[in-house]
């Protein structure tokens, strides 16, 4: 059997049914929620059968788990990773974020958040997984904080963190772009959470 066998209703099936019924969970699950998303409309979009659907999980609630922990699960390498730029510089490009603009929206709102506004179980795993994402974050921001110099490197962590988060929520509810501003206002706070270097003096004149 090959990957993109046909099956007895023209479905598709095989060892990329799994991937396929991802892809569309997260185009589904970032376009219209995942309250708003059927199993049916899922399967339809990946073309593979119900069947075979709850072949690779038991359910919509694994579905959604599994879906937020293929998001970023390095916890935005492309931002602590980076060894060109200075720590400093670093926790500002969190807030430089590529966008994915549509006609419909600057930028698409975090999908952790997304996940625990809409799921209201806190032991839901989805829920689980969006709480340890955002507390790596937060110990990322304050890893780089303390290479920066920062004297209380977990308190500005979570200060950026909140500036993170709301700025997405902002975002998403006023349909503009918020991050520039949350970039000026996490300036502030990253130059005065770092002591500036004490002046050397000057040497006398004789």
């Amino acid at each position: 059997m090959t990957e993109l066998e046909k099956g007895p209703q023209g479905l598709r099936r095989g060892r990329g049914a799994r991937e396929r019924i991802l892809s569309a969970s997260q185009q589904l699950f970032r376009e219209q929620g995942i309250n708003q998303t059927g199993m049916d409309q899922l399967c339809a979009l990946a073309q593979v059968s119900k069947r075979t659907a709850y072949q690779h999980f038991a359910g919509k609630d694994e579905l959604v788990a599994e879906y937020l922990r293929r998001f970023d699960p390095d916890v935005m390498p492309g931002v602590f990773d980076r060894a060109d730029v200075t720590p400093r510089e670093r926790l500002l490009a969190a807030f430089d974020l590529p966008t994915t603009a549509t006609p419909d929206e600057i930028t698409p709102l975090c999908p952790f958040i997304a996940a625990s506004v809409e799921i209201p179980d806190p032991h839901h795993p989805a829920r689980q997984r969006a709480h340890d994402y955002k507390k790596a974050v937060a110990a990322r921001l304050a890893e780089t904080a303390r290479e920066a110099g920062a004297t209380n490197p977990e308190q500005l962590g979570e200060q950026l963190a909140l500036l993170l988060d709301g700025a997405s929520a902002r975002n998403r509810a006023l349909n503009t772009e918020t991050f520039p501003t949350a970039a000026a206002i996490a300036a502030v706070l990253i130059d005065n959470a770092i002591p500036t270097p004490a002046a050397i003096p000057t040497p006398a004149r004789r």
